[in-house]
């Protein structure tokens, strides 16, 4: 069947890679997701690159160009919900979400509609919520991957001065109750507030750089979270607190935040010690989006992938 073609958009400080085709898949349910292939020349391997919570695909030309330039075929997606896949409420701007079983059905269509332009090995490369999902594929028995490398995944989220408990009896009674679809504290403000107040990246070039994409094309925004979301995200901490040690095997490194506000630490800590040979490393003074940060924070990223990417091709 001849892949239906999806848009890639762009702007000055954020061109569209040279190469780079988008399609519409289709995933659990029927909903449409749009897919992006960024093919390389001469191929090592692919990466499959999952974003955050509210990140399009556009978000990651910068990542793309830095695997391609590694020889690494990339393909990335928008979670359901996110950018111009299908959102799941009649006000685009909430950030709802669904039971996790979901995003790994995506996730799992995501490969089988690829799997033959995807030179092999594949390595995983998870930020954030794609992160967490990520590696909830991986406990769930996707066996194609032959390596992952997570950034401040969310395995865990910080729930200030309510208690995690408290947080999941609330976000459960409330979806349960019918309120699911209600947000949690507003909508908020999907263009991110200021660069001095924002708890993400301490570049400013690269925080300006998604603010002009967002400006640009208004339907990749994504405000506030709602209870469902909320419920969604406690619930997939819980299932990746209740991995087993070695019920995962493969080349694993995970990146974490020295100045982490979104997501608990001692989370993905906790799960990279269940796994043989894993890697976890903390970026002192580092916000939550590891790869939008200043060129030194991104350079220990990528010397953790550049370990992985080498056991995987047998190169360490």
């Amino acid at each position: 069947m001849t892949p239906e073609p999806a848009p890639l958009l762009g702007v000055e400080a954020a061109p569209v890679p040279a190469g780079g085709v988008a399609e519409w898949v289709r995933g659990e349910g029927g909903t449409r997701l749009r897919a992006a292939l960024f093919p390389s020349e001469a191929p090592r391997g692919s990466v499959i690159l999952s974003g955050g919570r509210t990140e399009p695909i556009e978000k990651y030309y910068e990542v793309v160009d830095d695997l391609r330039s590694r020889g690494f075929t990339v393909l990335t997606h928008d979670w359901r919900g996110h950018g111009l896949s299908d959102r799941l409420t009649a006000d685009p701007l909430r950030g709802h979400g669904g039971p996790a079983r979901l995003y790994t059905g995506d996730f799992t269509r995501l490969l089988d509609a690829f799997e033959a332009r995807l030179p092999r090995p594949w390595i995983a490369l998870g930020h954030s919520m794609g992160g967490g999902l990520v590696a909830l594929a991986l406990a769930e028995g996707e066996r194609r991957l032959a390596g992952a490398v997570l950034s401040a995944p969310m395995m865990g989220v910080l729930t200030g001065s309510v208690p995690m408990a408290v947080a999941r009896v609330l976000a459960c009674g409330a979806s349960r109750l019918g309120l699911g679809r209600a947000y949690v504290a507003g909508p908020g403000d999907p263009l991110g507030g200021t660069f001095e107040t924002n708890v993400l990246t301490h570049d400013r070039a690269r925080w300006t750089r998604t603010l002009a994409l967002l400006q640009a094309y208004p339907q990749l925004r994504l405000g506030n979270v709602t209870w469902a979301w909320l419920d969604f995200a406690l619930t997939l901490a819980a299932r990746l607190a209740a991995v087993r040690p070695g019920q995962i095997e493969l080349p694993l490194a995970i990146v974490a935040a020295g100045e982490e506000r979104l997501v608990d630490n001692r989370a993905s800590r906790a799960f990279a010690g269940k796994v043989a040979g894993a890697r976890w490393v903390e970026v002192p003074g580092a916000f939550h989006e590891i790869l939008m940060e200043t060129d030194a924070v991104r350079a220990v990223f990528w010397a953790e992938f550049d370990q992985v990417a080498a056991r995987v091709l047998g190169e360490a």
